[in-house]
């Protein structure tokens, strides 16, 4: 599977997901490799993409 969130090295404790009618969008922040804040936007065609997405997030480590 391709990350989608391969900007991020590190993220923050929250993400934002947004529903839209023709799908949806997470919003995830945190720190790159040079440990510089980001901030990434990702939209999901569907409910499966977005959950993927989302366990992506969950599984990555947390900028304490």
């Amino acid at each position: 599977m391709e990350k989608k969130l391969n900007k991020l090295a590190k993220v923050n404790e929250s993400f934002t997901v947004y529903r839209y009618d023709n799908g949806f969008m997470i919003e995830v922040s945190g720190r790159d490799r040079n440990n510089y804040y980001k901030t990434t936007k990702i939209m999901c065609n569907t409910q499966d993409d977005l959950i993927e997405t989302v366990k992506e997030a969950l599984s990555m480590d947390l900028d304490d």
